[in-house]
């Protein structure tokens, strides 16, 4: 999409670019289905949030901290009326234990045609 990092260290603390949920490797969107155009037809936001999520971790994990040191967390919606409800009660899975600082925004769109992105900061723990 562009150049820069996926995360970056400084001192103690891990940034994390924005994160969506497109699968490790490849150009797979979950839940989404495109026309011919690059449109997006249908997207399922369950679906793209367990990514997200799950794509965070790794970034986490590869950059030498973990889901736990999450310190701040925000996320964009392409859809706020219609996603929020299914996005909060997935959040609210995976932070249950550890719960980081949120600002949750709806924006008009988002470089790529998905319907999420996670912008973090974690702790590094040296």
């Amino acid at each position: 999409m562009g150049t820069y990092p996926h995360a970056r260290k400084v001192g103690n603390l891990l940034f994390l670019s924005g994160v969506g949920p497109r699968e490790r490797g490849n150009e797979k969107i979950p839940g989404v289905e495109l026309d011919k155009n690059g449109n997006i037809l249908t997207y399922d936001i369950e679906q793209q949030c367990h990514a997200v999520f799950r794509n965070v971790k790794y970034i986490l994990e590869d950059a030498g901290s973990d889901w736990q040191y999450l310190v701040d967390v925000t996320v964009f919606l392409t859809n706020m009326k219609d996603d929020f409800a299914v996005y909060n009660k997935i959040y609210a899975e995976y932070f249950n234990n550890n719960q980081p600082c949120r600002t949750t925004v709806e924006v008009k769109s988002l470089p790529t045609p998905i319907a999420i992105e996670l912008k973090c900061i974690a702790v590094i723990d040296e």
